[in-house]
């Protein structure tokens, strides 16, 4: 065999790794390219959908071009709640028991209040906004949009501790899951002012509009997800901490060990001895905001120095505004410890 014959041979296996090491090089940078390979799904519609609700199946079409509407994306909410179950569920736990063979329908009533709350209304009068959506309304399965006045007076016939369990009950389903994970519960307290003759409007504390009766709402919230947990609506002269107490410990008696949260978190007003030393007692960890009194300042002096938020060293004694007299002499305590002329200068 030639020398020729035998350098041919030799290099035939390095040709074939040369063109294995090609082939796999194409098909990697094919591979980079498709993140995710497409599955079965079939393509969406950028302009309709369809929507299974309480009154059937609907098509949905909107317009990117027309100006947006409050209940334009209901649809597909109500698909969600008919699918869950949550307000068929919620009807029918309903503590509202009329008898009379007139009587109004629980759907009606609160599908009515339902509609409103997702409008964003404040106040009663504005249900009659209602009546002139003939969809929405079919679309959770009632018969027609209440009035004001029948809302009102149903739910005033709604014992408050049915109701509150009613609520409650509800709440915890959609909410107790979430609970199970590390969470830090917020607490705040907000002021609302009223106008008109409103049950619990009373003058308290109102930094928005001084001496106007108002309604204080302590809330308490999952803070993550900001979901509201619970809501004690108090009188406006009920805006200190300690009124808050109450609902603050039911509700962690409710949760149960299993479901507490992990921190509790505040404001500088509940940051007080009550809410500390009973969270110590519950063993639960707290953060709220210090106010920084002269106490606080000086029991904090050898951690705190020069701008508040560094701790190098201790913290510079408050200093006062020298007064300056037509001698130039300044009132007060020199750099030296000696006292100016201030008190025998003749201008002062």
């Amino acid at each position: 065999m030639s020398t020729a014959a035998i350098n041919l041979s030799r290099r035939l296996p390095d040709c074939q790794r040369r063109q294995k090491a090609a082939e796999s090089a194409a098909w990697n940078s094919q591979s980079r390219g498709v993140v995710h390979p497409a599955g079965e799904q079939p393509p969406v519609d950028m302009w309709s959908a369809t929507a299974d609700t309480f009154a059937g199946r609907v098509h949905v079409e909107w317009d990117a071009t027309a100006p947006i509407r409050p209940f334009g994306q209901l649809p597909f909410f109500i698909d969600y709640l008919k699918q869950a179950g949550l307000f068929d569920a919620w009807v029918a736990d309903c503590p509202l028991h009329l008898s009379s063979p007139n009587a109004l329908s629980n759907r009606d009533v609160l599908g009515t209040l339902l509609l409103s709350v997702l409008a964003g209304h404040r106040r009663y009068a504005h249900i009659a906004s209602l009546r002139c959506d003939p969809v929405n309304p079919a679309l959770l399965g009632m018969e027609r949009v209440m009035a004001e006045d029948s809302v009102r007076r149903c739910l005033a016939k709604i014992e408050e501790a049915k109701g509150l369990a009613w609520l409650q009950g509800h709440l915890d389903f959609c909410v107790g899951p979430l609970l199970g994970e590390p969470w830090v519960l917020d607490m705040d307290s907000t002021i609302k002012p009223l106008y008109g003759h409103q049950e619990g409007a009373e003058v308290g504390y109102n930094p928005g509009k001084h001496g106007r009766p108002s309604h204080c709402y302590h809330t308490y919230i999952l803070s993550s997800l900001r979901l509201v947990l619970r809501v004690d609506v108090v009188p406006g002269n009920q805006h200190n901490v300690a009124h808050a107490l109450d609902g603050l410990w039911h509700l962690l008696s409710h949760l149960g060990p299993g479901r507490r949260p992990t921190l509790l978190r505040g404001a500088t007003s509940w940051g007080i001895e009550a809410v500390m030393s009973r969270a110590e007692q519950q063993h639960l960890d707290y953060l709220f905001r210090l106010r920084m009194t002269k106490n606080v300042q000086r029991a904090m002096g050898g951690r705190w120095s020069g701008r508040r938020g560094s701790r190098n060293g201790p913290m510079p004694a408050r200093a006062g505004r020298a007064r300056r007299h037509r001698c130039g002499c300044t009132a007060g305590r020199a750099s030296d410890g000696s006292f100016c002329c201030a008190a025998n200068c003749p201008t002062a």
